[in-house]
């Protein structure tokens, strides 16, 4: 059993930055307008969150810290995604090139600016947020060992946005509008709904959970940060596909391709997958292998939004 909690443990580290990204890409493409920028946005939001904890680490606790950082990543990662915004739905530029900037934008400008404040690119942090036993619910048995042991806040927060997110999509009147935008702009535009202002939205709630998405991938894997969140962000749009931009669908793939990351990079305290006669660097490439096999059998069928990365043009009704 021992094992089997470990594997559930590390899943969760790896599979809920993922659930947050994908389901962050899932407002954007639902609402009409590609958001290829994920990875940027992570790692912006998890630039300025990650320097907000290296300040304040020594003058607040660390669980309302974290909470502080959440907020700065998501505000962050909002304000970013406004260029993707203006330049797709204002200037109806190709959202593929503009999400693209983006991506090239992002490290290059964590990289200057954590040069230019400090001298070094890498922003070290302590890790004082992991949880040893939630009080209470760690000692219920099966249950508390799998996901009250061993975990961070951030790890609850991303089953309440799973949960959340769901609601919105699909049992609101945003998400009905949201969810008619990227599916026949024209039709919502001639029954009074905003299109321009509620993919203006999508995008935003994009960016708000991507930039948290940046954060809770760094704090449980790492105590710097170096410009990188490893091409989550790719991944995570990998995860939108195979989930066919449906929530409850995105959480299935999140997870499995969890499971595929903790083999990868926790092999070693797996004794099954350790005693193996395989390389370090064959393990590490199982997600990405994974990634190609799946999207080849799936993309065939896969289900986008019928006005996704369509610039919307009110005149031409």
């Amino acid at each position: 059993m021992d094992i089997i909690y470990f594997i559930v443990q590390q899943t969760m580290f790896f599979a809920i930055p993922l659930l947050i990204v994908a389901l962050g890409g899932m407002f954007s493409e639902r609402s009409g307008i590609v958001n290829i920028a994920l990875e940027g946005i992570m790692i912006i939001g998890g630039f300025i969150s990650i320097a907000f904890i290296h300040i304040f680490e020594t003058r607040m606790s660390g669980q309302i810290l974290l909470l502080l950082a959440v907020l700065i990543a998501g505000l962050s990662g909002a304000v970013f995604s406004l260029l993707h915004a203006f330049a797709s739905i204002n200037l109806k530029a190709d959202q593929t090139i503009s999400g693209t900037a983006l991506n090239l934008f992002a490290p290059a400008f964590a990289i200057f600016v954590a040069r230019m404040v400090q001298g070094l690119q890498q922003i070290p942090f302590q890790d004082t947020f992991h949880i040893a036993k939630v009080p209470v619910l760690g000692d219920i048995p099966v249950l508390g060992p799998l996901l009250f042991r061993n975990s961070y806040i951030t790890t609850y927060l991303g089953i309440g946005i799973a949960i959340l997110s769901e609601i919105v999509i699909n049992h609101t009147r945003f998400g009905l509008r949201l969810r008619a935008c990227g599916e026949h702009p024209q039709a919502a535009d001639s029954v009074g709904i905003n299109v321009y202002k509620i993919r203006y939205a999508g995008v935003i709630i994009s960016g708000i959970l991507a930039g948290i998405g940046g954060l809770v991938f760094i704090v449980p894997t790492s105590t710097n940060f170096n410009a990188s969140v490893a091409g989550y962000g790719f991944l995570a749009l990998a995860v939108l596909i195979f989930g066919q931009w449906r929530t409850k669908r995105i959480i299935v793939a999140a997870f499995f391709f969890g499971i595929m990351k903790t083999f990868a990079s926790a092999y070693s305290g797996i004794p099954v997958l350790k005693d193996l006669p395989i390389s370090n660097e064959v393990y590490k490439m199982i997600p990405y292998i994974a990634t190609l096999i799946i999207l080849a059998f799936s993309s065939r069928n896969s289900q986008a939004p019928r006005a996704e990365g369509i610039p919307y043009d009110k005149g031409s009704r």
